[in-house]
């Protein structure tokens, strides 16, 4: 109660306190997208997905998806616009001290040292299928899409997306219910202590 005999009214607090800038990335069908909506909502952070803004850039560009998709196989230029906004928002939100999440499968690369800790997930290919069977991509156009960012990326950045080296936490998320993993990376993200940390693997910055 307060003095007046009221009853106080408090907000409840994140469920994580942090002001951690995290970059989670993976495969399609790696579990990213259900692991991120929960970290934001526990986190009270903005959460950023490079697939909501590609499908942006697609409506401003008045195309649908799938001839977005095919553009970006022929063009360097589609890419590049949705890294550098990528890279953009990781800049300003690592210089803001806030919490932020930000996810793509060069979103650890991107975020170069504005990331507090980048987590890559996986699973084997049969799980990541049977989790995309009800999207619009087909298993082998996910296979396709697959190597040809994988070429991409290294065509226009020199990256190798299979180098994992940098990254802090590598999850198997076929091993875990999903509140398995979203309570592994839980820990991890609590457990952190700046003060202790003797250093992330160093992450060369992406020259766009």
């Amino acid at each position: 109660m307060s003095a007046n005999g009221q009853a106080a009214t408090a907000t409840e607090p994140p469920e994580i306190d942090t002001d951690l800038l995290i970059t989670v990335s993976g495969p399609p069908g790696c579990g990213a997208t259900t692991l991120c909506e929960r970290l934001a909502e526990a986190m009270d952070c903005p959460y950023v997905s490079g697939g909501d803004i590609f499908r942006e850039l697609a409506e401003e560009k008045e195309i649908s998806l799938h001839q977005h998709i095919a553009e970006a196989d022929t063009s360097a230029d589609i890419d590049r616009e949705l890294d550098e906004r990528l890279q953009s928002m990781a800049e300003k939100w690592g210089e803001s001290d806030k919490p932020f999440i930000l996810e793509s499968r060069l979103a650890g690369w991107l975020a170069a040292d504005h990331a507090d800790l980048r987590l890559w997930l996986d699973a084997p290919d049969e799980v990541r299928v049977d989790r995309i069977e009800n999207r619009v991509e087909t298993e082998s156009e996910m296979r396709v899409r697959e190597v040809s960012e994988a070429g991409r990326y290294e065509s226009y950045y020199d990256i190798d997306v299979g180098d994992r080296e940098f990254y802090d936490l590598l999850l198997n998320t076929a091993r875990w219910t999903k509140d398995g993993v979203f309570e592994i990376v839980k820990a991890a993200i609590e457990s952190y202590d700046a003060d202790a940390d003797e250093g992330p693997f160093e992450t060369p910055p992406v020259d766009m």
